[in-house]
């Protein structure tokens, strides 16, 4: 299987050199669970899109430190794209920034997060489980950073969790699935972004996410379930 990944992350910091970028996390993540995919990685955030995202198996959409209602043109052409993706049935994952845009794209809505910064290991409660995540604990644990939240989701869309009282992801059809947070992220990068967004979260949202990081996410059992997905996706 060959998957385009839609790199959105804006982030071009010295922090950011020192750490591998989206499309190698990406790339990482799947190939946990497959270790024969390939993927191939377009810059978005950039107007890097592909001449033709159908000629792939399927896609996924990264994280970001922009917002999806930023206005910007790569981010209204990603929206568009997202749009006759889902008119096709072609099969996408979005993952923070990724999810909140196929939701935007997609009829839902966006808004910031009630109470600031959610950041560090998050507990997400599944509130439906497809076929293809038969795996997942009915917990699944995920390493997040976000300000803004799906307030709405989009004409028949499924959630599949929540968490903090707030939409976690969701599904529509059997080819898109979502979820607010980065399975990505490896304990030892989300640890070196909490020291780095120290002064940016303040005080209270950092110690909280110190303390929530000495546990580790689901992220082996997750990218299980992300790769029955891209396998089943197709059949839809």
């Amino acid at each position: 299987m060959h998957l385009a990944i839609l790199m959105t992350n804006t982030d071009e910091s010295e922090f950011a050199q020192r750490h591998p970028k989206d499309g190698e996390k990406f790339t990482r993540l799947i190939q946990m669970a497959r270790p024969d995919w390939r993927t191939s990685v377009f810059t978005v955030k950039d107007g890097g899109f592909p001449q033709d995202l159908f000629a792939f198996d399927g896609a996924m959409i990264t994280g970001s430190p922009a917002s999806v209602r930023s206005g910007a043109p790569w981010v209204a052409q990603l929206l568009e794209l997202i749009r006759t993706a889902h008119a096709r049935g072609f099969p996408l994952f979005g993952a923070c920034f990724g999810h909140q845009a196929i939701a935007l794209a997609l009829g839902g809505s966006l808004d910031r997060n009630p109470d600031g910064w959610v950041h560090g290991l998050t507990r997400n409660h599944l509130l439906t489980r497809p076929d293809w995540a038969a795996a997942l604990p009915k917990e699944v644990k995920l390493y997040g950073s976000h300000c803004e939240y799906v307030r709405s989701l989009p004409p028949q869309a499924v959630p599949c969790a929540e968490s903090h009282g707030m939409n976690s992801g969701f599904t529509l059809g059997r080819h898109i699935f979502t979820t607010q947070h980065h399975p990505e992220m490896t304990h030892g990068f989300i640890t070196a972004l909490t020291d780095e967004m120290q002064e940016k979260l303040g005080p209270d949202a950092h110690t909280r996410a110190l303390d929530s990081l000495a546990e580790h996410s689901d992220q082996q059992t997750f990218t299980e379930s992300l790769a029955r997905f891209f396998e089943q996706a197709p059949l839809s």
